[in-house]
């Protein structure tokens, strides 16, 4: 991340103008709490009507804090101006805005005298992620382990990482068993006990028209680059299968094209496919299943379906250590002749018939190793293990016990102690016996250090002698641990390590001074962006979605990775720049590549690689809230939906959760070969139930605002069903929202609402544990302070660790007794 010096001057004149609306817009209304609650809340919320199990007349506002956990909920309705419901009496946006404040400014100077960390849970599991680059960071080691493990559930929809849904079953310590012996073996670099075979498929539903990574040359088209850590030096047999469409024939094999095969980018062989089907081939639609009138010649057929990627293969001696494997055919332009074809897209793509188009690579297989080097390898991996080589069989032991030191304190995150070196020094005994020599020793060692609990588990004890309601600080160490998985997902590095051993790191400098390093190491940006922010706006579902491809025949799997690709850049380019949060809604930039961009209309953009560019018209897009990859996760396959985007909205851009729909309520049905209702329509009649317009009342609006955006966030002007495209709303405060610009200016009139919400959302992923009541002064002190700073992220994450809530926990009460409370 880079702290550039210049600064922003838009969120600032945000900030002046929202303080000077406010100035010249007073309070009409009863700013004084009570007064407020008596003439606005208590026709309902009293002790005898006792609506939604709320009474407000009997609570006293002026010990607000001994009761927070209701006023904060009342602070939440007064923010989103949600309350009354529709037709009763509102007072004006400043009185809402004056109440609620006055109500915070009461429970933040209660908390501030006695802050309330909460306790998480005094045992964390690693999750998959957590694990995965744990591996990669001990070991020096890129590899995808999260396949092979149990998957992680989800706390409420939001982040995996939550401390009491991290369960440990059966199933993971069979998995870990498996994984530690994998990943160690791969690590120390012992040979396969026989040689093995991987394979590496491509979807058929992507489309190989154009480059496809950027670990592929210029100048090439499909096939696929893959990263693949080979474990000993010795020969490897790479192979290479072409795609077949769904009647198993090959695709694209009327011409002759020239396949490559590379590692590490240097050419290692070169085919020809293609263009050698001999005899008469089939008709042009030619997938008969061999139906007489549509199949070829037998010579035609077996070349089509059997013979036509025979030999595709190429033995070659690798070194041990990572390599990328790359398959892609030399790219070559033509324009057919004759009529021209529409492009063949969607679930077109997996049945392709066009015997003259262009052939497509399947699958990767590598196998190996043959005949395996004696030559010990030389790796990343082995350099961060070995950090002794015993020339004698003396020298064994003791550089078996510095090695397993040295990687017992990073993976178990604290110093090594003696009885942690001897338990490990048993295995690598074993080991030595079994296996023969010195390296074997270290491997069953590492693996069992793999499946200790110190490493799959993050523990916090209460310190002893402790009084039982007091919150107490955590140590250095436990403090590393929680600040190296909140930013990069993974264990603490040697330095911070050898802070937190020192008893340095709780110093607020130096803790400071640890997170801009950590947040400019790019594992911070990985982490945040893969991990955080893909679970935040659920980029995870983007692979999942389903499009009619009916209605959207332009739509394939590679604009879905296009829409991911696109928003995980974005957000990534934010942090790199330390910019304002603010500038994830109303930036006037962001990253495509030639087929995302002609999605959006944007001209100028070729070729498949990713660039940034301006945008022409922020009134179409700009920011999140113009992106494919919300867009298509808030649509059903056919349609688009403005309760799932209106409930998006609010859930993740305004922070106000809207609860899932009571039990029994139907969804919008369409009939087939029936014009629908406009959706405008169906959703007033949907309101008519009351138990449903409490909520629809909230969501609709700001879900209408991004009408104009189709299942697949195109820009339209007319819906599914040829109406014109009515993207405004009024909502419960009868401000009105016209369109992507109005929702963004409605986002933007309270410039501390969306960076509360990004904080709030920052705050649970870096706790592992869901944002209480009690949380929410901490959360108000972060924007507050971030305010000066425009916002930016450096400033929300720094208020994060500097918190209570980051640095402190809650013990265990003794029974009789409750927790210290605001």
């Amino acid at each position: 991340m880079e702290f550039a010096a210049k600064r922003r001057v838009v969120p600032a004149l945000l900030i002046l103008l929202a303080a000077t609306a406010s100035a010249q817009a007073p309070a009409s209304g009863p700013t004084d709490p009570r007064a407020f609650l008596d003439k606005y809340c208590v026709t309902c919320h009293n002790q005898k009507l006792r609506t939604a199990g709320l009474t407000l007349d009997s609570l006293d506002v002026s010990k607000a804090a001994t009761r927070a956990d209701i006023w904060e909920k009342v602070i939440e309705k007064l923010r989103a101006e949600s309350m009354p419901p529709p037709g009763i009496p509102r007072a004006d946006e400043a009185t809402y805005r004056a109440v609620a404040s006055a109500l915070e400014d009461q429970l933040d100077r209660a908390w501030a005298a006695h802050p309330n960390p909460g306790r998480i849970g005094a045992v964390d599991r690693l999750n998959r992620t957590e694990y995965n680059n744990a591996i990669r960071d001990l070991f020096a080691l890129n590899l995808d382990v999260k396949p092979l493990l149990p998957g992680d559930d989800t706390a409420d929809g939001s982040f995996d990482n939550f401390a009491d849904v991290l369960s440990i079953s059966t199933a993971h310590l069979e998995r870990y068993m498996s994984v530690a012996r994998q990943v160690t073996r791969l690590a120390v670099g012992l040979p396969p006990q026989q040689p093995t075979l991987e394979r590496f498929e491509i979807p058929r539903d992507v489309l190989q028209n154009d480059r496809q990574s950027e670990d592929l040359p210029f100048g090439s088209r499909g096939g696929i680059a893959v990263p693949y850590n080979f474990p000993v030096d010795g020969e490897y047999l790479i192979k290479v299968r072409l795609q077949r469409q769904y009647q198993d024939y090959l695709k694209g094999m009327g011409w002759p094209q020239t396949l490559d095969v590379r590692l590490d980018g240097k050419l290692l062989k070169r085919f020809t496919v293609g263009g050698a089907g001999k005899g008469r081939p089939a008709a042009a639609s030619y997938a008969g299943d061999g139906e007489p009138g549509f199949a070829g010649d037998p010579s035609w057929e077996t070349y089509m379906q059997l013979t036509g990627d025979q030999g595709l293969e190429v033995r070659v001696p690798v070194k041990a250590g990572p390599r990328v494997v790359g398959v892609s055919f030399v790219r070559e332009l033509w324009e057919p002749e004759g009529l021209p074809q529409p492009q063949q897209l969607g679930r077109v793509i997996s049945n392709d018939q066009v015997y003259m188009g262009y052939a497509n690579v399947d699958s990767i297989q590598i196998a190996g190793p043959y005949d395996v080097s004696k030559s010990k390898p030389d790796t990343p991996s082995r350099r961060a293990i070995f950090v002794c080589h015993p020339e004698t069989a003396a020298q064994e032991r003791p550089c078996a016990a510095t090695i397993l030191s040295h990687m017992a304190r990073l993976a178990y995150r604290r110093p090594s102690t003696k009885a942690d070196v001897d338990t490990l020094l048993q295995f690598f005994d074993q080991g030595r016996r079994d296996g023969g020599n010195f390296d074997a020793g270290i491997q069953f060692a590492l693996e069992r250090m793999l499946v200790d609990p110190d490493f799959l588990l993050r523990v916090y004890r209460d310190p002893t002698g402790q009084n039982s309601t007091a919150p107490y600080h955590l140590t250095d160490l436990e403090l590393a641990s929680r600040l190296s998985f909140f930013l990069w997902s993974s264990i603490p590095d040697d330095r911070l390590l050898t802070l937190a051993e020192h008893g340095e790191l709780s110093n607020p400098s130096t803790l400071e001074t640890e997170v801009r390093r950590m947040l400019m190491d790019p594992r911070a940006t990985n982490a945040l962006v893969n991990d955080f922010a893909a679970q935040w706006l659920n980029l995870r579902r983007v692979d999942e979605t389903v499009v009619d491809p009916d209605r959207y025949p332009q739509y394939d799997l590679s604009l879905l990775q296009a829409f991911q690709q696109e928003t995980k850049l974005f957000i990534a380019s934010t942090l790199h720049e330390d910019r304002s949060v603010h500038d994830l809604l109303d930036a006037d930039y962001t990253f495509v590549n030639e087929r995302l961009a002609r999605e959006y209309g944007i001209s100028g953009v070729y070729g498949s690689q990713f660039r940034r560019v301006t945008l022409p018209d922020l009134n179409q897009r700009g920011g999140l809230l113009a992106q494919g990859s919300l867009l298509v996760t808030t649509s059903y396959p056919d349609r688009t939906s403005p309760v799932l985007r209106g409930k998006m909205l609010l859930n993740n851009i305004f922070g106000l959760p809207i609860p899932d729909p009571p039990p029994g309520v139907l969804p919008l049905e369409t009939k087939r070969g029936v014009v629908p209702a406009s959706m405008r329509e169906r959703l007033a009649q949907h309101r008519t139930n009351p138990s449903c317009n409490n909520c629809h009342s909230i969501i609709d609006p700001l879900g209408f605002a991004l009408e104009n955006f189709d299942v697949i966030g195109g820009w339209r002007t007319k819906d599914e069903a040829g109406r014109p495209v009515d993207a405004t709303g009024t909502t419960l405060a009868g401000k009105k929202i016209d369109g992507l610009a109005g929702l963004r200016s409605l986002l933007l009139a309270q410039p501390d609402q969306f960076p509360r919400t990004v904080t709030e959302k920052l705050m649970a992923y870096a706790l592992g544990r869901r944002v209480e009541y009690y949380d929410k002064p901490a959360i108000r002190k972060i924007v507050r302070d971030a305010a000066p700073h425009q916002y930016r992220w450096s400033s929300l994450i720094l208020g994060i660790v500097q918190s209570p809530e980051f640095q402190m926990r809650l013990p265990q009460p003794v029974k009789g007794e409750t927790l210290a409370a605001n």
